[in-house]
Formats: C-alpha cells, sequence, structure tokens
C-alpha cells in the first residue's frame, strides 16, 4: 500500500513512456555452435562485489540508526521503518495500519499541513510511505543541504503528532483510502488477494485481511483509536532509520541526536506472532470477474524471511515458473501454446510467505485441461527438480537484480531500505549478503528438497474465469453486495470519545543549507565506422552498465492500415535470431546476469541492455544478434500475435486503458500519428491483420544502422566501449528499403468539448481522462508550461490534487500531465473518483483548470514553491545510470543540448509567476477539453447530464 508521488508516476498512470513487452519468447532451430559466447563471470566474484560497509548507534531512546557513506552524488537517503503493519491490527480495525500511514502526511505540532507539500519544497526525491503486513515505512532522498529539515520533519511526526490531528483528517484521509481500496478492487482479478488469505489462512490468524481493510472497519476508526495506535507503535523504540548517502557517522549521531534524541521511548513493542499453516487438503475455488483471459491460481503458505529454505523456494519458483526459460513457460507458452503467460514466485514477509504460481490460459483453451496439465507438469518437477545450470541461472538472475537495485542510496529498493530491512525482520542489516550467498550456494539438491516438502502440501486451487462477480465475492473483500458509496463514518453511530491530546510543542524548523546546483556528468560522443553515433557517460556506483539502441520509429510510425505492427515486431525482437532460438536468448540472458528489452514510446523504438561490467562484451553480443537478426519465425509470429491480441482484450477491461484507447484519435483524429491507442498495443483488427512479410519490412525500414543512435551510460569509459560497440555493430549496413518516415500533419476537424462515456458495469469507481491539445510540440521545449503545470495538477501540492483528494476525499490521486513527446503536446487530466462524485468531479476540475487560465493563476507562493522544488529535487533526479541514460536520450530527441540540465536552475530561477499563467494561457484551451469518463453508466449516466456538456455513449470494437 502506497502513497505515491504522483508526479513521478505519470509516464506509468498513462502509457505514453512505453509498451510494456508481454513476457513472450519462443523456440525455432538450434543455434550452431558458432554463437558460444565466453563464460560469464563466476557467481562467487558477483556476490563478493556487493557489500553496503555501515555503521550503527542507538540512542537513549531506544532508536536504532544505521548509517552508510557513498558520496557519489550531494543527497542522502532518510529510511525510518515502524515495525508495525496491518498483522498487528486487532479484530475490527483491519485497515487501520494503512490509514495511519495516510494521517502520518497531513502534519504534526510543528510542521502543520501536508507533509508531501514541505519535502517537495526541499527538492526530496524517491519519497514514499508504504504499509505492509510487517512494517511501515517512510523514506525520501533530500539534498545534503535540506538533511536536518527532513530530519526535522520525520522526528516531528514521530514525537509530536497528536497535537495536529483532527477529526476532519482523518474524515478527509478515510475518504482517501477507501477510494484507493475501490480503485484496487476496480482492476481484473481485484478481489483475488480477498480470496486467497480467506482460503489459506485460518480464522483469526494475523495475516489473514487484508492490509487495505474492510470499509465498515475503515468507517469505524476514531481519534481514540488514532491517539491509542501512534502511543503504542509508533515510539522510537519500535523504529529503525537509515541514512545513506552523502554523510559519515559523526554528522549523522549530532544531527539524529539533536531532532530525535528528545523523543520518550514508547511501550516496550510487542510482537504478534504467526504461525505457518497448512491446509487440511487441496481447496478448489472459482471466481468470476470481468477479465480478458482465465487466470489459474496455485498458492501455498511457505516460510518467512529468517527462513533458510525461502532462498531455495525462491529459486525452485523461478526454475519453474519466474525465468523466461522456466520450465513452466516453455511447455503451456511455447511449445503446447495452451496459455499466454505464466509466473511463479514467492511474496516474501516477517513470519510466513506466499508462493503463487499463476498462468493466463489462451482464449478458447479449456481451462481446466490447462489446470490438469499444470498440476502434471509441477508433479513431475517436484519429482525430478531443477538441474545445476537451472539453479545457477535462477541464482545469477536474483545477484544480477539486487546489483542494480543497489546503485540508489534511497528509493524502494535501494542501500537505506536493504539496510532497514534487514534490521527490521532480522535484527541483521546485512541479511542481504546472507541471502546472496544462499543463493550462490544453492544445488539441485537443496532445493529439491525444499520444494518437495513445501509445494508437495495441499494447494488452494483458484480460478478465475469471465463472467460478473458475485455478491459472494464482492464480500470477501469487505465491501457490500452492490457498491455504494460509503459514509466517512455511520452517521448513526456515536463517535468513541478521544483523549485530550498534549500541548503542542514549539520547535523552530531549521533552516535549508547552501545546496550547489546540479553538476551533470560530461557526456562524450563518439561515431562508428558505418555512421551511428554513440553517446556516453560515466557512473561507476556499481559494475554495471546500460546500453539503449534507438531507432527515430515508436508507435508514432505504425501502419495505420494495420495498427499493432510496430508492437509486434517489437515483442518479436527477442524471440529468436537466425543462430539462437527464444529458449536459447533467455537462457543466455540469464547466465550472463543480463537482460535485453524491446519498447516503442510513442516517437522512439528502443532495445535496451543491462549488463554486468564483467560480462559486458558477451552481453553486448547477445543485443547486437537481437537489433540485427530477428527470425520472426511464422510460428512464433501467430503464438506472439495471440498474446498481443490477448493483451488488446485485457485493456479492454482495464479502466485507464480503456480510456487510453479512446481518447487519443478524439484528440488528434485518426490520420496523425499520435491518433492511436496510447497503450502502444494496436488494434485487434490491424494485430490480425498483419503478415510476416510486414514485420520484416518495418525492420527493415526503422530498425537500422542509418536510423539508430548508441545510448550508454555506467561502469565503463569511451575508450573501453568503442571497441566492443564497433566489433558488434560497426559491420551493420543499411538494406535496400527506403528507411521509413512518419508525416506529421493536423486535419481541419472541429473537435469540440464533450463527455464520452464508456460503460463498465460493477465498478465501484468511474475513470476520468481528459484531454486538449496544446499548441506546444516537444522540440520547442516548453519548460515554463511544463513547470506551471506543477502546479496545477503536476505535483502532490498541485490545484488538482489537493481539491480532489485532500479537501474532497473524492479520489485516491488525480492531475493534469503533459507527455513527453516530440511533437504536438497534449494537456491531459485524470482522476480516478468514487461512483457517486462522477459528475461533480468533473465540475470541479473544470472550475480548477479555468480558475487557473484566468482569475486564479499562479501566487508567488506556489511559484515560488515550484522553482524551489524543481532546482533541489535535480541532484536526486540523477543519481542512477538509467537515471542519466533517460536523460540524455531525452535531451537528443528533443535538441536540447548536453548540458541542458546543468543550465536548468538558472532557468528556472528567471521564471515569474506572471511567466507562468502566461505560458498557461497562451498553450491551454479549457473549453475545448474532451473527457472520458470509464464507469457504470446506470449511476453515472444521470450526475454526466447534469454537468453542462454534450454526453456521448463510447465503445471499444477495435
Amino acid at each position: 500500500m502506497t502513497f505515491s508521488s504522483f508526479s513521478r508516476r505519470l509516464p506509468l498512470l498513462l502509457g505514453l513512456s512505453a509498451l510494456a513487452l508481454l513476457p513472450v519468447t519462443q523456440g525455432i532451430a538450434a543455434a550452431p555452435a558458432s554463437t558460444a559466447v565466453a563464460a560469464p563471470a563466476p557467481l562467487s566474484s558477483l556476490v563478493s562485489a556487493v557489500n553496503i560497509p555501515y555503521e550503527e548507534f542507538r540512542l537513549k531512546n531506544g532508536l536504532r540508526v544505521i548509517v552508510h557513506t557513498d558520496r557519489k552524488a550531494p543527497v542522502v537517503g532518510v529510511s525510518i521503518w515502524y515495525h508495525v503493519g496491518s498483522r498487528f491490527e486487532p479484530a475490527g480495525k483491519t485497515g487501520f495500519a494503512h490509514l495511519f500511514e495516510h494521517i502520518m502526511f497531513y502534519g504534526s505540532e510543528n510542521a502543520d499541513g501536508p507533509f508531501f507539500g514541505r519535502l517537495e519544497d526541499i527538492g526530496a526525491t524517491d519519497w514514499n510511505g508504504t504499509t505492509w503486513f510487517d512494517r511501515t515505512n517512510y523514506f525520501e532522498t533530500v539534498p545534503t543541504g535540506a538533511l536536518d529539515r527532513a530530519l526535522f520533519l520525520e522526528s516531528d511526526r514521530m514525537g509530536h503528532l497528536l497535537g495536529a490531528v483532527t477529526q476532519v483528517k482523518l474524515d478527509t484521509q478515510r475518504g482517501v483510502v477507501q477510494n484507493e481500496k475501490r480503485m484496487g478492487e476496480n482492476e481484473p482479478y481485484g478481489l483475488v488477494e480477498y480470496a486467497q488469505l480467506a482460503a489459506l489462512l485460518p480464522e483469526g490468524h494475523p495475516y489473514r485481511h487484508s492490509t487495505i481493510g474492510s470499509m465498515a472497519d475503515l468507517n469505524a476508526a476514531s481519534l481514540a483509536d488514532v491517539q491509542s495506535w501512534f502511543k503504542t507503535h509508533y515510539g522510537p523504540n519500535n523504529a529503525v532509520l537509515v541514512l545513506a548517502g552523502d554523510i559519515d557517522v559523526p554528522t549523522a549521531k549530532a544531527k539524529v541526536e539533536r531532532w530525535f534524541g528528545n523523543i520518550p521511548a514508547g511501550p516496550a513493542p510487542t510482537d504478534v506472532d504467526a504461525s505457518v499453516p497448512t491446509l487440511d487438503k487441496d481447496v478448489d475455488k472459482l471466481m468470476h470477474d470481468n477479465v480478458a483471459a482465465t487466470r489459474l491460481y496455485r498458492n501455498w503458505i511457505v516460510p518467512g524471511v529468517n527462513s533458510d529454505e525461502l532462498t531455495q523456494l525462491d529459486i525452485a519458483m523461478s526454475v519453474f515458473g519466474g525465468l523466461g526459460s522456466s520450465r513452466l513457460y516453455n511447455t503451456l507458452v511455447r511449445d503446447e501454446k495452451v496459455a499466454v503467460g505464466v509466473k511463479a514466485s514467492i511474496q516474501p514477509f516477517e513470519k510466513l510467505s506466499m508462493a503463487e504460481i499463476t498462468v493466463d490460459v489462451k482464449p478458447g483453451v479449456d481451462p481446466v485441461a490447462v489446470g490438469k496439465r499444470l498440476d502434471a507438469l509441477l508433479a513431475d518437477y517436484l519429482v525430478k527438480g531443477p538441474t545445476a545450470d537451472e539453479v545457477l541461472r535462477a541464482a545469477t538472475q536474483q545477484v544480477s537484480g539486487t546489483i542494480s537495485g543497489l546503485e540508489k542510496v534511497g528509493g524502494f529498493s535501494g542501500k537505506a531500505v536493504t539496510l532497514a530491512e534487514g534490521a527490521v525482520y532480522s535484527n541483521d542489516p546485512g541479511k542481504y549478503k546472507k541471502d546472496l550467498s544462499a543463493y550462490a550456494a544453492a544445488t539441485p539438491q537443496s532445493v529439491s528438497a525444499a520444494a518437495r516438502k513445501w509445494f508437495g502440501r495441499p494447494v488452494l486451487r483458484l480460478t478465475v474465469a469471465p463472467g460478473e462477480r458475485s455478491a459472494a465475492d464482492n464480500a470477501l473483500a469487505g465491501n457490500t453486495a452492490t457498491h455504494r458509496p460509503a459514509f466517512f463514518r455511520d452517521p448513526d453511530a456515536p463517535v468513541p470519545a478521544a483523549a485530550t491530546p498534549p500541548a503542542p510543542t514549539k520547535i523552530a524548523e531549521p533552516a535549508i543549507e547552501p545546496v550547489a546546483d546540479l553538476d551533470f556528468p560530461k557526456v562524450e560522443h563518439a561515431t562508428l565506422s558505418n555512421g551511428i553515433p554513440v553517446v556516453f557517460t560515466r557512473r561507476d556506483a556499481v559494475p554495471t552498465v546500460r546500453v539503449s539502441v534507438a531507432f527515430d520509429a515508436g508507435n508514432a510510425a505504425d501502419d495505420k492500415a494495420k495498427l499493432g505492427t510496430a508492437a509486434l515486431t517489437t515483442a518479436l525482437l527477442d524471440e529468436g535470431t537466425k543462430t539462437r532460438s527464444s529458449l536459447q536468448i533467455s537462457e543466455e540472458q540469464e547466465r550472463l546476469g543480463a537482460a535485453v528489452s524491446a519498447a516503442n514510446s510513442m516517437d522512439r523504438t528502443t532495445v535496451g541492455l543491462y549488463a554486468l561490467k564483467p560480462n559486458l562484451d558477451a552481453s553486448l553480443g547477445l543485443l547486437s544478434d537481437i537489433v540485427r537478426n530477428p527470425a520472426f519465425a511464422p510460428t512464433e509470429v501467430e503464438r506472439l500475435r495471440g498474446q498481443l491480441l490477448t493483451r488488446i482484450a485485457a485493456e479492454k477491461t482495464e479502466p485507464m486503458p480503456i480510456a487510453q484507447r479512446l481518447l487519443p484519435p478524439l484528440l488528434y483524429g485518426k490520420a496523425h500519428p499520435y491518433g492511436i491507442p496510447f497503450t502502444g498495443s494496436g488494434t485487434e483488427t490491424g494485430v490480425k491483420a498483419v503478415t510476416r512479410d510486414d514485420l520484416v519490412a518495418f525492420h527493415e525500414a526503422w530498425v537500422r544502422p542509418d536510423n539508430a543512435k548508441i545510448f550508454v551510460t555506467g561502469d565503463t569509459t569511451l575508450a573501453e566501449l568503442m571497441p566492443l560497440l564497433e566489433k558488434r555493430f560497426g559491420d551493420w549496413k543499411a538494406p535496400a528499403r527506403a528507411k521509413g518516415a512518419k508525416l506529421f500533419r493536423m486535419d481541419r476537424m472541429m473537435r469540440p468539448s464533450r463527455i464520452v462515456l464508456v460503460d463498465k458495469p460493477q465498478s465501484p469507481q468511474s475513470m476520468i481522462l481528459a484531454g486538449v491539445l496544446t499548441n506546444k510540440a516537444g522540440t520547442d521545449n516548453p519548460v515554463t508550461l511544463l513547470t506551471a503545470n506543477e502546479v496545477l495538477g503536476g505535483s502532490t501540492t498541485s490545484r488538482l490534487i489537493m481539491d480532489l483528494r485532500e479537501t474532497k476525499g473524492w479520489a485516491y490521486y488525480a492531475g493534469t500531465a503533459l507527455p513527453g513527446v516530440k511533437e504536438t503536446i497534449p494537456l491531459l487530466v485524470y482522476a480516478p473518483v468514487q461512483t457517486d462524485k462522477t459528475g461533480e468531479s468533473i465540475i470541479a476540475a473544470r472550475k480548477d483548470i479555468t480558475d487557473f487560465l484566468t482569475a486564479k493563476g499562479t501566487t508567488e507562493t506556489e511559484r515560488n514553491q515550484t522553482i524551489n522544488s524543481q532546482i533541489l529535487s535535480l541532484p536526486g533526479s540523477f543519481e542512477t545510470s538509467s537515471d542519466l541514460l533517460a536523460a540524455m536520450m531525452r535531451n537528443d530527441l528533443i535538441g536540447r543540448p548536453d548540458d541542458y540540465y546543468a543550465r536548468l536552475p538558472a532557468i528556472y530561477r528567471a521564471m515569474t509567476a506572471a511567466d507562468f499563467d502566461k505560458a498557461a494561457r497562451e498553450a491551454i484551451a479549457a473549453d475545448r477539453l474532451i473527457w472520458v469518463v470509464v464507469g457504470d453508466a446506470k449511476l453515472v449516466r444521470p450526475q454526466l447530464d447534469a454537468v453542462g456538456l454534450p454526453v456521448e455513449t463510447g465503445t471499444l470494437a477495435d
């Protein structure tokens, strides 16, 4: 459960960054011996290179502090973990740990108001708060000069919260959390977690209820509950604070003592134990949902993170269904072609974990037969076990992924989180090293023994088939059988009396120390002998290299007569070459600890490589073969076509993708290159019509050396890199076919403002996505307009989010975005809102936007906060090699200089509030917004009729 930094999520939410590729591969003729590659680096050497040196100390009040020094950037990751989560909730209080996490973001006695606004003021990046069964954590990465401010804020909500908690805040956040719950349940398979927990765990088990909780329990939460939860669980002696980055131990001791030393200890923490239960017998359950494909689940409860067997079970799951070369994928997807996707994984928790296998059945295939086949494959696997090569590949992938995550000091997977998790769950910040050593030491025998022991027990077999949700399934979520808006609290029930809050303390907020402007790394340029430009910058924090071979193509280059050609071509690139089969490609990646992925953004097609430095040469050989020599084997074209068609069908069941498919043609017209589904998957008709010759033609027209640029960041030098690239790409010659070209031309059709309603029966929320074309293109580099959008809807303190979420409590998130396309930029407005507030939400959003563009423009306070946030966040925005790679590619796409980001602070400082208003008013025509609403029409249509705009019915026939 997360409270998200909305502006940082926009590419994901709006689907404009890339088409997420299906996990698909193919089997063709075996590769000849000439494809043999150099032996990858020994796994033991990779493990030994993973190290996070740390020191720790405790304050007298029990606060445990862990410090790691990393001077690569002037930022510090701050991560504070409280050892309390939803398994600590008593009966009748489900969802409270997460609700309390939200309340922690809304002000303390000496820093009232939204916490996230104060984080943006100081340039925080990678900030969030999350709640899970075992812990609640809060984290942010801040400029070194803002560390005192961050510690002040964290200490104030640890030690001085209750005086700032009010009934209004509680009621508002209750509504926000309930909308978060509705949003999750509105997705396909959105009720599965409730069914799994109910079936796998006995009544009264602390892990049996979902972290999001039930509507009834959320409604019953009172101020007295808030005070009790805080006093019981949020003392310094129940917390771990990690500081990782541009800091040392003496500095940390002084600062932490200053801000946290006077907070009294809370009650001694009391653990809530939880056994690892075993089902008495196999359990079979059938559910129905608005899904495109029947999904089969197999679930077991297995030991928690401190069990020696968990790493063995994780490897077992990876070999069976997690790797690209997995047993399950090879059989059900590649060979027998009865499934379109499979997964197998372990979700680890402190006291227990959940093992899960899923199979998405190919539409038209009998799910019962596929389920029997799945069970037979599992039984055979448990008897025979994995091979030594499979175990090695699974372990290498795990180690490689760990190395990648540790490039950051903070965030979800960085060094601070790694140390904190070990300390909280295992009383050992270095637990990660023991885990990695266990992966490296695993054998077929150790993996087999653990798998037979735990996966040979009774299993939950859950099937989710297309159909209407039942009242019983809705009841599992703690909801009423029919979705109705929930009260903030039961108006007929008495509110429990709250204790008198403590007298507020008065602690002065510290000033921000000087923060130097961004020092963007030097960008170097070179050219291969065949003319391919190479753009490089060095980042050596971890021994990895990232490469992106970029082509001027993307979804905008798609064949209008056969939309989906670009998606299918890209999906097939790593599905077999002229000398490597799909399986061989997967296995080679796994042995090398590498990852090759192909994707389309709106303007580019990219084939990316993540490689471990010791294995860079061999990894580049694999990348080159995938880029240059795709086989497009006919049998694999058909298999991938089926998977892409299933993806399109799935998109038509999901609220945001439905809107993403419908809106673009309404904005651009069908003839424009951008007038296509923003999901990038094409249309059903187009994908069915694509031939192998079309795929070969697309590849020859667009994926070619005279249309390519190679971008590289990581732990190497240009001198080391160029001979390797020359060997792999320097002899690549352009085909005789003419290079592709895109025609950007707007028609003259009028597109008046209106509402297009798509019916999604049983939907507990309405998804709103609106858009209008601006008069700016990406190549105009409209930085002032982009900055003004932060005020309107781009930041977490923007007008729109503060209104719809923080004031009204109608949405979990909302905002506006200006996607980073090369040509004409649209303004997009988005908000998933509770069903009974759909019409009012559109009215409110229209007013917010109109006010911003007319009588209520940018205030000086908003200007200052936005500019400070943009400048101060720059150092943390380019901490990793992937950050740098994206920045270099963005600069190149729209024609900005290499040092653009270094120039940005001066550009920002010159902007005025009047500049914001002028840029927004010139670019945005609010009265021409087209609104797409996806929701339950019988409940929503009467509300929309009252908005004052024409209302049409929309469909997704294609």
